[in-house]
């Protein structure tokens, strides 16, 4: 067997197993990885000469075999789809999966990152609280000494150290307190607390304005940072005299207080945020840091970067942790209890603490944070300590229908499964008889064997088979229609004039857009003679095709009777019958001007005997003489077309008559009018001025507004700017009517 024998044979088994690269995400990937391979054996050759050479062409080839293996993975996904989910059975059991077990499996998730984010949240909560408590507790010890010393000095008498000594025997948590007051910006002589304590005189409580309890006479509580260090900080400002009183009391936020407050929580990190906004202050504390009082051993680390270094001091349990950097520092207190069971997992989780610069008096939002790592059965015993043995006979009920829900899941599971046959079975069926369609077989049936809703599918799909023959022929005969259809529009769009040749003393424009495919509407403009100019404007009762033929009946009767040459005549005499025809004709004298009233009569009794009853249409015809600039007119039930002058007057169009076509043996009125220069005459069918919104109907008087104010652009201008009103009016709405639109300026 030849080579290319052989090649032809392993491809067709690799395209019949849908293993051969045949689009092009699956030749680029082939093409990427026999790059790659090529590159790398081009690495193992140059490596043996050139290192150099080797380590670049490695990054190409690891970088295009990833990229290799990104593509053939996407292509393995959609094989393996296309190979497991062809049958049908097999996308119910994906289905059921995804419908029955994700579900499940994505509520138990969910549930678990809940109670985690709650017993994370409770966690920091229970230490936020501890803090809020002795800060409302400081508080209130600070409000009671600013109240003693304010007495004091309002009888006169200095305050002294011994006037707090009683607070520190009777109360042990004086012991880490210290209080300090001044009098306008005179200290008082005693200052309460460790030897080595102090604070400056905090300006910002008289200089700015604190978004909590900053006032004359409010107390300030809030966690502070000062000293590279936090403290439970409570100022009272109270006025005195012509001076105000200031008392401060202060208590450090450090190892002690965290370990009362972690006592039998886990352990708890207190880090400073702040250290990277104040830098001078995180460079005094980079170089001395300050250390506990009982002995530590300080262990120093440095780091690969420039001017960093990490100096660890550990006391009694405690880790304490500055970044000499002066980025962040941490404090932490406690530690991690014991597991109690298998899924006494580790929780981990922190919070940001709001606090105040003293130093500036800035609010920070995230000034600290606080972290906690404890255990779920820590938080269940806190939580429910009050409950008892109550609180272990409500787990094992929930266990218990956790384990019931996951029985009732398996059965639903099972039972899906199973009766993924009698659907598959009909869907089978139902591909076989598509197969017999899709050649065109529209005789074959499906067996129905049941009475449920497959039956009933294959029912349907039998008598749509029946029915297919049927609406093709029907569809070839829609098609036939609207080729006709579109035919007739471009008929009509030649009906309406194109090229206008216009007077030297009047400027036209006719605009006309159908609301459907084919119009309407009419409007014409038709040269009598050197010096006149026919305008004529219309609108057929109705819509569609039928409006379209008696709309191009009255413009070719229009076009017919206004002929150059034809019998001119005033106003009819009368109407004789045509020998042989049996049909009535206007007679007119011999050597009269042409008449928009004539007109109409003789359209109006020609509409009468060739149309059904219930069809007519209105008709504006009006002569314009260049030399006299006078219109002649006669309106047989058109809108009355308006006369616009430079100024803004109008004058309406109204005299004629009743539509034509309606009745028979009608007279109409005519009248002449004088355009003056610059005066627009502005005609318009009902599908301009009645289309309607939440607003109400677009309106004559906005019309009239829009010529007005564009009376100085040119006609089609004019009309574009309209029909632009219009359209935003109408909105998304479908267009109700024909919009036609006849412009003319006199010059």
């Amino acid at each position: 067997m030849s080579a290319q024998s052989i090649y032809l044979e392993l491809r067709r088994r690799l395209v019949r197993a849908e293993l051969w690269p045949e689009g092009r995400v699956a030749r680029i990937a082939c093409y990427l990885a026999g790059l790659a391979a090529v590159l790398a054996v081009l690495q193992g050759v140059l490596g043996l000469f050139a290192h150099s050479w080797g380590e670049h062409l490695g990054g190409w080839v690891s970088f295009l075999t990833i990229v290799a293996a990104i593509l053939f993975s996407f292509l393995a996904f959609g094989w393996l789809k296309r190979r497991i989910l062809w049958r049908l059975r097999n996308r119910l059991i994906v289905t059921y999966v995804f419908i029955g077990v994700i579900p499940v499996v994505l509520l138990v998730l969910l549930g678990v990152l809940t109670i985690y984010l709650f017993a994370g949240q409770f966690a920091n909560f229970v230490v936020t609280s501890e803090i809020q408590t002795r800060l409302r507790s400081l508080e209130a010890a600070n409000a009671a000494v600013s109240n003693e010393l304010a007495s004091h000095l309002e009888r006169g008498t200095e305050p002294t150290a011994e006037s707090l000594a009683g607070l520190k025997k009777r109360d042990h948590a004086w012991g880490h307190r210290e209080v300090c007051a001044w009098y306008g910006q005179r200290p008082l002589p005693f200052c309460a607390g460790l030897p080595e304590a102090g604070f400056a005189f905090p300006d910002f409580l008289s200089r700015i304005p604190y978004s909590k309890n900053v006032g004359e006479g409010r107390p300030f509580g809030e966690i502070v940072r000062d000293k590279q260090g936090f403290y439970l900080r409570a100022a009272s400002v109270l006025p005195v005299r012509d001076q105000k009183l200031t008392v401060v009391t202060s208590e450090p936020l450090d190892k002690d207080l965290l370990t009362e407050v972690a006592a039998d929580l886990g352990e708890i990190t207190l880090s400073d945020v702040m250290a990277s906004q104040d830098t001078s202050s995180s460079q005094t504390a980079s170089h001395q840091p300050e250390a506990p009082q009982t002995q530590s051993s300080p262990s120093s680390k440095p780091k690969a970067e420039d001017n960093e270094f990490v100096l660890d001091l550990q006391a009694n349990g405690t880790n304490l942790k500055y970044n000499i950097q002066g980025t962040t520092s941490s404090l932490s207190v406690g530690t991690l209890p014991p597991p109690a069971n298998g899924l006494d997992s580790e929780i981990q989780f922190g919070t940001p603490l709001p606090v105040v610069n003293w130093r500036t008096g800035e609010n920070v939002s995230v000034g600290a944070a606080v972290h906690v790592r404890t255990r779920p059965s820590v938080l269940y015993a806190r939580l429910f300590a009050a409950l008892g043995d109550f609180a272990k006979g409500v787990e094992a009920i929930l266990i218990g229908v956790a384990i019931f829900f996951a029985l009732i899941e398996l059965i639903a599971l099972f039972t899906g499964t199973r009766m993924t046959r009698t659907v598959t079975r009909a869907v089978a069926e139902l591909h076989t008889a598509t197969r017999h369609v899709d050649r065109g077989d529209f005789s074959h049936r499906i067996p129905v064997r049941s009475r449920d809703q497959l039956a009933d599918l294959a029912l349907s799909f039998n008598s749509m088979t029946a029915s297919i023959e049927k609406l093709i022929l029907e569809q070839k005969e829609k098609q036939r229609l609207e080729n006709e259809l579109a035919i007739a529009q471009e008929v009509q769009a030649q009906l309406f004039p194109r090229q206008v040749s216009e007077l030297e003393s009047l400027e036209v424009h006719g605009f006309c857009r159908p609301a459907r495919t084919v119009s309407g509407d009419y409007y014409d403009f038709v040269t009598a003679s050197s010096n006149k100019l026919i305008l004529a404007v219309g609108d057929i009762s109705g819509k569609g095709i039928s409006a379209a033929l008696l709309m191009a009946t009255i413009h070719s009767a229009v076009r017919a009777y206004s002929m150059e040459g034809m019998p001119q005549f005033r106003e009819p005499v009368g109407l004789g019958a045509v020998a042989g025809s049996g049909r009535l004709m206007a007679t007119w004298p011999e050597g009269a001007e042409a008449s928009p009233a004539a007109l109409l009569a003789l359209l109006n009794h020609q509409l009468y005997e060739s149309t059904p009853p219930e069809k007519y249409a209105t008709l504006f015809l009006g002569i314009y003489d260049g030399h006299s600039h006078q219109l002649t007119y006669s309106n047989g039930g058109h809108l009355p077309p308006i006369l616009i002058g430079e100024q803004g007057e109008i004058r309406r169009l109204e005299t004629g008559g009743t539509v034509i076509g309606l009745f028979d043996s009608l007279n109409y009125d005519e009248e002449s009018v004088h355009l003056n220069p610059g005066e627009i005459f502005l005609a318009y069918s009902d599908g301009v001025t009645e289309p309607e919104n939440e607003f109400g109907e677009f309106g004559e008087e906005r019309l009239i507004d829009l010529v007005r104010e564009n009376n100085h652009l040119g006609l089609a201008q004019i009309s574009q700017a309209v029909t632009l009103a219009l359209d935003d009016w109408i909105g998304d709405k479908e267009q109700p009517d024909d919009v036609t639109l006849v412009l003319a300026r006199a010059r």
